[in-house]
């Protein structure tokens, strides 16, 4: 009895272990489905703190690129997300479901997009150099962007592999097809109050050539006009 450890010189108890992954792996069959783009979210972020000024884009014809082409069944869904304090990720999945098949930290602080957001149209555009004929390599693998908001230069975005984070947040999400709102930090990143930002939602994959994509964010009820578009360009 007087050999036992006083309570208070007790070790600590282990981290609770993570949670298991349930994402799969991305399939390569693809699945046709009809495409509507629309409007949404214009105020999904209007609680949220204003800070950075806005900035403007010149307007494309119809919000896209030129001899553009929506590929039969590329509906893919986006996440938006990142910490309040923090830069913004964008993951870019075959469904919830599924595991990340890119991950680009975008060149912007959370509270900048939520401001862009409540404003109305969105227009992100990811350039880099283009490529030798011969040079196979395809547009998403590109390692490093330099990233636009309507129309004004804001810094670099890089293509990385999907961290712990990353998946901790897909895995959390899965249910969810569409939507935003917060999740509840974890203290080893942000401390015990930080809260994650997210917004999800399905997008079509539009394809101009081998050096230029966009994603065009959906709505279930196919109203009018991209509330955000994601141009990816070599230039």
């Amino acid at each position: 009895m007087g050999d036992e450890p006083e309570p208070s010189n007790l070790p600590p108890p282990p981290p609770p272990p993570p949670a298991a992954l349930t994402l799969i792996q991305p399939s390569t069959k693809k699945k046709s489905k009809p495409s509507k783009v629309f409007r949404v979210f214009r105020n999904v972020f209007r609680s949220f703190p204003i800070i950075t000024p806005a900035c403007k884009f010149p307007s494309l014809p119809s919000g896209r690129l030129p001899d553009s082409r929506v590929i039969a069944g590329a509906r893919i869904t986006g996440t938006l997300f990142g910490y309040r304090k923090g830069r913004v990720s964008l993951s870019i999945q075959e469904n919830s479901r599924t595991l990340p098949t890119l991950v680009v930290e975008l060149a912007m602080q959370t509270h900048f997009l939520q401001k862009e957001m409540s404003l109305g149209m969105v227009r992100i555009a990811l350039e880099c150099d283009k490529r030798d004929d011969k040079d196979k390599t395809e547009l998403m693998e590109e390692p490093l962007w330099s990233m636009f908001c309507n129309g004004k230069k804001i810094g670099y975005g890089v293509k990385r592999e999907a961290t712990e984070e990353d998946l901790h947040v897909m895995e959390v999400l899965r249910p969810v097809s569409m939507g935003a709102g917060v999740l509840p930090g974890r203290s080893e990143v942000e401390g015990p109050d930080g809260e994650l930002a997210y917004m999800r939602a399905d997008f079509d994959r539009v394809v101009g050539s081998r050096d230029s994509e966009t994603l065009y964010m959906l709505s279930p009820d196919g109203n009018s006009g991209p509330e955000l578009s994601i141009f990816f360009v070599r230039v």
